[in-house]
């Protein structure tokens, strides 16, 4: 029986699979099971791996017509951020299939390529077809919080399940971006590093009444507004200077690499493919301090959001130290270096052609994440990690509002394009 990939994605929706963080997550299991229960009724016998009690993942092997070449890897991940019922025009959870579009939390983020996926193993169990190369499937836990108890245990673990992979694909990439009738598909080749930091500040306790030359919280508030106001140096890497150049050229933008800034100003709706991946970023996010209005409390925290270019974290904490006040110290939380894959390979060319033959017109071009992925675990293995989980989006859709936001959604008439896609990347 062949599957539809709309109500693939709207079973693995009904899931709650909300990721909490700190080691606290929901549905992980239940949703892992039921993506083995798919495979195994496909003839692709599914691995089931757990770091922790219902913290579950799903490995597995299709070999290949060719056992000589190189294996590549299909990655995702079951779970998904928070959503509040309240802020949403429709139960988060319920997947519906409405107006042309799978509603619910992680429609875009990420069970719409685990449905894709799914679908194009079905399609070969049906009509008897088996790839060229071997393709190892992955369907992990905890990427929304820091891949503990998903790829990055599984990497340190159980690295003998990925031997012979030379590389990735995932979220975040191969969806079309219309600019006045011009169809970009950035296939992301990087993504900036994650350094995320705590902030201290020690100062003196005492009456808020009375002047207090080393109060904590004036201390680290002095030091937030140096960190927010200071604009990092512009860094580019090839992944960004080779989307410049390529957008630029379909767009009819002048590229200028010497005014970085005054290029993204010419790109239009494009700029937001790429503005946040010339600098490092390093956002304040959260505040904490004091037990009551009248006390100036010894100590104040804050945390920062930090992301990082290739190359530039000794620069990133000088910058960091030259901005602290007296009496404030930092931390890493979290330290993940960028991760760049190489764009002239045959990997790359495969996933070009296969979109331009679904959307002849198509404009591909290397894409850096701002954010961060699994990559960031699999690269650790010499893995080639693409961002490459093909859509074909309607004009005006706000794809990139999706992850994380209100109202999540996508297109059935993009999840059947990308179906397309994967079937011909992978088959071939």
């Amino acid at each position: 029986m062949t599957l539809d990939v709309a109500q693939l994605c709207a079973q693995l929706i009904r899931f709650d699979t909300t990721n909490r963080g700190g080691g606290s997550s929901e549905g992980e299991r239940e949703a892992a099971e039921h993506v083995a229960a798919i495979l195994q009724d496909n003839g692709v016998p599914p691995t089931l791996l757990e770091p922790a009690p219902r913290r579950t993942n799903v490995l597995a092997r299709i070999p290949g017509t060719d056992p000589s070449l190189p294996a590549v890897l299909v990655q995702s991940h079951l779970d998904v951020v928070p959503a509040d019922p309240a802020e949403w025009s429709f139960d988060p959870f319920a997947g519906e299939i409405r107006d042309g579009y799978v509603l619910g939390r992680g429609a875009v983020d990420m069970k719409d390529m685990a449905a894709m996926t799914l679908a194009v193993l079905n399609r070969w169990h049906v009509e008897g077809r088996r790839p060229r190369r071997d393709v190892v499937l992955a369907f992990v836990a905890d990427e929304e919080d820091q891949g503990v108890y998903g790829a990055h245990w599984l990497v340190e673990h159980h690295a003998a399940y990925f031997t012979g992979v030379e590389a990735a694909i995932s979220e975040s990439g191969g969806f079309s971006f219309d600019v006045d009738g011009v169809r970009l598909y950035p296939i992301g080749t990087a993504e900036r590093g994650t350094s995320h930091m705590k902030l201290t500040a020690v100062g003196r306790a005492g009456h808020g009444s009375r002047k207090n030359a080393q109060n904590a919280v004036t201390a680290l508030v002095t030091s937030l507004a140096r960190i927010a106001a200071y604009e990092h140096p512009v860094r580019l890497t090839p992944t960004v200077e080779a989307f410049l150049v390529g957008a630029g050229k379909a767009l009819g933008v002048e590229v200028d690499l010497d005014d970085v800034d005054g290029t993204i100003a010419r790109l239009g709706p494009a700029a937001k493919l790429v503005e946040n991946t010339v600098r490092c970023s390093t956002t304040p996010t959260m505040l904490q301090a004091g037990y009551k209005v009248n006390v100036i409390p010894g100590t104040a925290t804050a945390q920062l959001d930090v992301r990082t270019l290739p190359g530039t974290i000794d620069e990133l904490e000088a910058t960091i130290d030259s901005l602290l006040a007296d009496g404030v110290t930092r931390e890493f939380l979290e330290h993940q270096p960028a991760v760049e894959a190489p764009v002239d390979t045959a990997w790359f060319a495969a996933m070009a052609e296969a979109l331009r033959d679904e959307d002849p017109a198509a404009v591909v071009v290397p894409h850096c994440l701002g954010g961060g992925t699994d990559a960031k675990a699999f690269s650790r293995l010499g893995i080639h990690c693409y961002g490459f989980s093909p859509l074909s989006l309607p004009a005006g859709f706000d794809y990139r509002s999706m992850a994380h936001g209100v109202d999540e959604r996508v297109p059935v008439e993009g999840l059947e394009f990308g179906v397309r896609v994967l079937d011909r990347f992978l088959s071939s």
